[in-house]
């Protein structure tokens, strides 16, 4: 290929002007042989009537004698193809070596450079290691191409949150709206005397909706200006994954580093003191029908003490349901744990509330139940779901191996059994340190805390499952499009080691 670049050359030079060095442009030949611009020439004589001398070999002539040179011009359009062709197949091949104009067939991963079989054998690369230049460039394709993937994977896991947690967010807007709508008719019976606490409690309703819509757009902005960053990144990646060989290898590292960043954001949750508050409200509402005539003399200091009295025992995180009706509002559900399920190495205590894990001798015989587990230590809650939203909480602890989630009623027991919702299972596990949630390939989580309580929340209708930490409402991880095939979904548990018992939260 050197050699045929080095002729090229040749020919390009044939076709140049030595005058203006570029192609010729309408050649023409003066009486000593030579060629030229026409222009070129003319600019060159000027106003000369006599001794018109070359510019190349400085013969003269005495008349302006120029004849046109077809031939040369058919050869300077060949010429200009010829080394277009070249270029192109410079820039598509693996180029050349501007030391010694040979093939760059190798890439130092030392210098992070192509190289040619010359520069191989040369002092300053005899003890790199190199590669051929087709493998490198697959190697580093394929590291791209892992970036793409995983960028694209966070990609559509920030998606998921923002339509999840836009969704909440409209639920409890739309909540509340009819809280509203309550107080302003409950206060409308108690005419002067409650007009106080009617403005104040409308006055607060006003600063908790304007605290949540703006939480919501913060998150969705957040949420957005990462999804918009992750979509730059890959763009960026799949145009030098197309570029040649030769263009892509040459700022390789540069490209490298920028996209390994950690691909891993944690989506913001909704605020609990907004989540408490507005408990604590809905708390409030929920003694007026009763109390109303009972207490009007007390109703402001009564009202504080409930407040006072919700708020404690909402100081933990947990949200409390009070009797609401509302059809959107998930359901703390009452889960007990299926001693009948439980795998041999698991114990279930009295209160059906605590699974431990102990080593069972083999040689022991058990009653053939077949609901149990028996190739994994696993357990089923005895509850089982097919409509409505739920809720339940784990106590996980920070050490051991866990997973919580649900699974379909008909969740295989015996045999070959694997985590995932190709098996009928959705849920997060601890397993090794390592926080992931078992999705058909397993995603790792990066969490800001360990949590100590999970919750689970089952929305059948949606076909929905989310984990949050229940301390802090910060959400962990959501499967959504879950397909539950119209079965019962019943709360699932693995519990993986002696150190790792798991606790149903009252």
């Amino acid at each position: 290929m050197a050699a045929a670049a080095q002729k090229s050359e040749s020919f390009w030079d044939e076709a140049t002007c030595s005058i203006c060095l570029e192609y010729f442009t309408d050649p023409v030949s003066i009486p000593c042989g030579h060629s030229f611009c026409r222009a070129c020439i003319d600019r060159c004589w000027g106003e000369s009537e006599t001794n018109f001398s070359c510019p190349q070999c400085r013969d003269t002539a005495q008349q302006r004698n120029l004849r046109p040179c077809r031939e040369l011009g058919s050869l300077v359009e060949r010429v200009k193809e010829l080394k277009l062709q070249v270029e192109k197949e410079l820039e598509e091949g693996p180029g050349l070596c501007e030391r010694h104009r040979e093939p760059l067939k190798l890439f130092c991963e030392e210098d992070q450079a192509p190289i040619c079989l010359v520069c191989d054998r040369a002092k300053e690369h005899r003890d790199h290691r190199v590669l051929p230049i087709e493998e490198a460039t697959q190697d580093y394709k394929n590291q791209i191409q892992d970036r793409m993937n995983s960028a694209d994977a966070e990609r559509e896991r920030l998606q998921r949150w923002k339509r999840y947690t836009g969704s909440i967010s409209q639920c409890h807007l739309e909540e509340l709206e009819t809280v509203r709508q309550k107080f302003v008719s409950e206060f409308e019976q108690m005419h002067q005397f409650l007009e106080e606490q009617e403005c104040l409690l409308l006055v607060q309703l006003g600063e908790f909706q304007e605290e949540l819509e703006k939480e919501q757009k913060e998150n969705a902005t957040k949420l957005s200006e990462e999804i918009s960053h992750l979509g730059d990144l890959i763009r960026e990646m799949e145009a030098k994954h197309q570029q040649p060989a030769n263009i892509f290898l040459q700022d390789i590292k540069s490209t490298l580093s920028r996209s390994n960043r950690k691909l891993s954001y944690q989506p913001p949750g909704i605020s609990g003191q907004v989540w408490n508050s507005l408990d604590a409200l809905v708390h409030k509402l929920d003694l007026l029908p009763e109390r109303l005539q009972k207490f009007r003399d007390t109703f402001p200091a009564e009202l504080k003490e409930a407040e006072a009295a919700h708020l404690a025992v909402d100081g933990h995180g947990r949200i409390m349901v009070l009797n609401r009706t509302k059809a959107s509002t998930p359901q703390k559900a009452n889960v007990t744990l299926d001693p009948d399920t439980a795998h041999p190495n698991l114990v279930v205590f009295k209160d059906r509330k605590n699974v431990g894990f102990k080593w069972q001798n083999p040689q022991l015989p058990l009653a053939a139940v077949p609901e149990r587990f028996t190739s994994v230590s696993c357990v089923l809650g005895c509850e089982g779901f097919t409509v409505g939203r739920h809720y339940w909480e784990v106590e996980v602890g920070e050490m051991g191996d866990w997973a919580v989630g649900v699974a379909r009623a008909s969740v295989k027991r015996k045999g070959e059994i694997r985590f995932g919702p190709d098996w009928g299972i959705w849920a997060v596990q601890q397993c090794g340190g390592q926080y992931r949630a078992l999705d058909s390939s397993e995603i790792p989580l990066s969490l800001s805390r360990r949590p100590r309580r999970i919750r689970v929340c089952l929305h059948y209708a949606e076909r929905e499952v989310a984990f949050y930490d229940a301390d802090t409402r910060t959400p962990i991880f959501l499967f959504s499009l879950a397909s539950f095939s119209g079965e019962r979904i019943r709360p699932w548990f693995w519990v993986g080691d002696m150190e790792s018992p798991l606790r149903l939260s009252p």
